[in-house]
């Protein structure tokens, strides 16, 4: 059955709006995104996070590699091009949990500025709190159980952040978080002083 293209339309100005559902949820929608080093601990704070956030009475969804690489990004590698398409359709996604009130709480390398900032322009500015979640590169590898950085070590794993391809420090940051100088409690009570004002309604 072919279908009429003017009938396929965008139904934007038909669809119930972020502040009804912003009221709905008492919270404002916001983009958590955490950056850095596979191994510096972005998913072990978003879990601790997401517990504080909940207790609080927050709606989050944390987004990270394992629940979008096994599914919507499933056919993506880990090429330059790849990561680049795999951030932006993360991107698009977060952009969605915002319009519906919800606090996304995202955990990727994210490795270089032109990706954070492709990032940040899809979301939205001032929805996007962009925390740095940072350790030395040999605790990385310390705390590494899967041998992932060994692997890229002797050339069995191509384009590894870290190893064989590059981390740009960010600097447009709202937080940089020490993971190898403060436990995880300490870290969320930090990203917690500087989030809580943005996801609060008012």
């Amino acid at each position: 059955m072919l279908v009429n293209d003017q009938n396929i339309f965008p139904v934007h100005d038909e669809i119930l709006g972020r502040s009804k559902k912003e009221e709905l949820l008492q919270q404002k929608g916001k983009v958590i995104w955490l950056t850095g080093l596979s191994g510096a601990g972005k998913t072990t704070i978003a879990k601790l996070l997401e517990e504080e956030l909940f207790s609080r009475g927050y709606l989050t969804q944390v987004l990270d590699g394992d629940n979008i690489r096994s599914g919507i990004n499933n056919n993506l590698g880990f090429s330059e091009t790849d990561r680049y398409e795999n951030i932006r359709r993360i991107s698009e996604v977060s952009k969605l949990f915002v319009n519906c009130g919800v606090i996304a709480i995202n955990c990727f390398i994210s490795p270089t500025e032109e990706i954070r900032d492709m990032a940040r322009r899809i979301i939205g500015k001032a929805d996007f709190i962009e925390l740095y979640v940072n350790a030395p590169l040999e605790v990385c590898e310390q705390r590494d159980t899967k041998g992932l950085y060994a692997r890229a070590r002797r050339g069995e794993i191509r384009d590894f952040t870290g190893i064989t391809s590059p981390f740009e420090k960010p600097e447009n940051i709202d937080l940089e978080i020490r993971t190898d100088l403060l436990s995880v409690a300490e870290c969320v009570k930090n990203i917690l002083e500087v989030i809580l004002a943005q996801i609060e309604y008012a």
